[in-house]
């Protein structure tokens, strides 16, 4: 037993020491070996002694938890075999290493061959580095065996030590081979966290870390590390997809994966850095806090993973990773249930997210982030016409006004703060000013990012807006909106085919992202393909734009009548949208019909105006003087 649980065996193409959970390479001799974590290596270490056996699951759990300790063992046991078949290259569908047995438990397929002690080894040529290694590792053993009632004690004070020096040994171990080129921007993706609690319920903490573990890492050095965004990584939750695929549809050289699991209110997080090309566990640990001091799990991960791919901090940045950020373990709770709901882009859901947005507040008013959500979801209810114009907007500024006076460098807040400004102010300088300085506090924010693209766009700076787009789409690859964003640019830019293509591109990405199809229908009249205008026309979800599409459309195919009638229907039904009315009347060359419509969005400070000067449906009015008079009222240049 001995001998097993402390030597070299050799399995398949691998090799691995079941002491330092090195896992080596045998085709690959050169490549860095794999660092496997202390629950995987247990597994193996019993698949390994009882080779060829099944090893039941009870019999993993027995070995990795104690009889006390709360846990979702189903999960965290498919979670570790997962990681160790990615560690060996392994698939659960066409297994090489280790066989599934369902209901029962595991097999290792593949005969073993114990290697006797090598002195070439590296670690075994320093003996001073194998015992501080076998120290740490002793450490980490102590935690992982003491994981009792009050294992949240333990590991706090010893946790801190094996962190340090873990980090120290693995940076160092890998600092020469693991980093890319200074010149090379490295990528890398953060997956959703696995939720281990237990309770399906928790899924929105374990959304709501990932967000916080994107934005935390995208603020360390833009230049050199892109950290792609939270919409495109998402669409990988609950799927075990391949990492090599995920490599290919993010451009990513490296993944962070991350699992959660809670007992009471302490929290454990368990994360592990991977390199994509060759899989190898660049680095892996657990961090445990109580539910107060969360956020600052996210610094201790930023910092880690910094030192892994070498990033170069300021002394600013370091000095933010290494500050407290201790939160009110009950509005935080709030404040990301909140998140989770209006995320679902619903009414319902919205007006469930106010509440929780409410409470965080209430619970703690110095939460600049639930005063910016609270300002969110208010501006968003005045735009489909749930609440008021007038107390929509009055209470979305109060609130991130309070937001900025509690945090000045919250990126969120600059971009609520220009959206407010775009949208009902029509201050165009203030709305750059607002975001210019989000996109100085994260400059990997992507709604920063096309935030300032929209208002670059609206002023009809469009070489500019452009590059912005390009950068949000490089950070969201797989978001539906980054892609209709950059299209809707190159359509007011006059760049037809190439907006239709991109706009294609996100629908394949989503069918069910709304803009699409009132954008293609918009692209193919202006190309005089109005069959396949009046097919898009069909698909568009809400039924203003969709009336005043077809009367755009009959109109050009000389079908007056029904011209007619969609125009009459879009007035007696939708008459709150007046910019839609203009632009049909635009387009049927009726332009006193048109600005007597436009007149009436000003009066009703329509945000849907802040297009005027670009809007192509619009084209016809620009000779007139009066087109003049009303950019000059929205601020905008002529």
């Amino acid at each position: 037993m001995a001998n097993v649980l402390s030597g070299r065996v050799r399995l398949g193409v691998f090799e691995v020491d079941l002491k330092s959970g090195e896992l080596h390479s045998i085709e690959a001799p050169a490549a860095k070996p794999t660092l496997l974590r202390e629950q995987v290596l247990q597994v193996l270490r019993l698949l390994v002694e009882r080779s060829g056996e099944i090893v039941t699951r009870e019999e993993i759990k027995s070995k990795l938890w104690a009889d006390d300790t709360v846990v979702e063992f189903d999960q965290s046991i498919n979670a570790t075999i997962k990681s160790l078949r990615r560690a060996l290259g392994d698939s659960a569908d066409e297994p090489r290493y280790i066989e599934t047995l369902a209901r029962r438990g595991y097999r290792l397929m593949v005969p073993i061959e114990y290697q006797e002690s090598s002195p070439e080894t590296t670690l075994e040529q320093d003996p001073d580095q194998r015992g501080r290694t076998g120290r740490m590792g002793e450490q980490a053993a102590k935690v992982q065996r003491r994981l009792k009632p009050a294992w949240w004690k333990i590991a706090l004070l010893v946790a801190p030590a094996v962190i340090l020096a873990g980090v120290g040994y693995i940076s160092w171990r890998h600092s020469r081979s693991t980093a890319p080129p200074t010149a090379e921007r490295i990528r890398l993706a953060v997956l959703p966290f696995e939720n281990l609690t237990g309770d399906p319920n928790k899924e929105y903490l374990a959304d709501g870390l990932t967000e916080e573990t994107i934005s935390q890492l995208g603020r360390l050095d833009p230049k050199r590390l892109a950290v792609i965004a939270r919409t495109s990584v998402m669409g990988y939750k609950h799927k075990d997809e391949h990492l090599d695929q995920i490599g290919r549809d993010l451009s990513v050289q490296y993944v962070l994966e991350d699992s959660l699991r809670q007992n009471g209110d302490h929290i454990r997080l368990t994360a592990q850095l991977i390199q994509v090309k060759d899989q190898t566990h660049l680095w892996s640990e657990d961090y445990d806090y109580t539910a107060k001091d969360i956020l600052n799990v996210e610094d201790d991960v930023a910092s880690a993973v910094a030192q892994q791919i070498r990033l170069r901090l300021t002394s600013q940045q370091q000095a933010d990773l290494t500050q407290s950020h201790p939160v009110n373990p009950e509005a935080f709770d709030a404040y990301l249930r909140g998140y989770s709901l209006f995320e679902r882009n619903t009414s319902k859901d919205a007006e469930m997210a106010a509440k929780y947005y409410e409470r965080a507040t209430q619970l703690d008013p110095s939460y600049a982030l639930a005063w910016v959500g609270l300002s969110r979801v208010h501006n968003w209810e005045v735009n489909i016409d749930l609440i008021p114009a007038e107390e929509g907007h009055r209470l979305a500024r109060e609130e991130v006004e309070r937001a900025l006076a509690l945090n000045p460098n919250l990126a969120e807040a600059h971009i609520q703060m220009g959206r407010i400004k775009q949208q009902t102010d029509f201050d165009w300088l203030g709305v750059d000013a607002s975001l210019r300085r989000a996109i100085a506090l994260e400059p990997g924010n992507p709604e920063a990012l096309t935030g300032e693209a929209s208002n670059l766009e609206i002023l009809g700076r469009f070489e500019e807006a452009i590059k912005l787009d390009r950068q949000a789409v490089d950070l969201d690859p797989l978001n539906a909106d980054s892609w209709q964003r950059l299209a809707e640019v190159e359509y007011f830019m006059g760049q037809l085919d190439k907006a239709a293509a991109d706009c294609k591109k996100g629908l394949e990405l989503s069918p069910d992202a709304w803009p699409g199809p009132m954008l293609l229908s918009q692209i193919y009249l202006l190309q005089g393909r109005h069959q396949d205008a009046l097919s898009e026309i069909r698909l568009v979800r809400f039924d203003a734009p969709r009336f005043m599409l077809y009367a755009i459309a009959y109109h050009t195919l000389g079908l007056e009548k029904e011209s007619d009638a969609a125009l009459s229907e879009l007035i007696a039904k939708y008459h709150e949208e007046p910019v839609l009315v203009a632009e049909a009347y635009a387009c049927r060359n009726q332009s006193n019909k048109a600005f007597e419509w436009l007149d009436r969005a000003y009066a009703q400070h329509d945000s849907s105006l802040i297009a005027t000067k670009i809007d192509p449906l619009l084209k016809s009015l620009h000779n007139d003087p009066r087109f003049a008079e009303l950019l000059k009222k929205l601020n905008l240049p002529t």
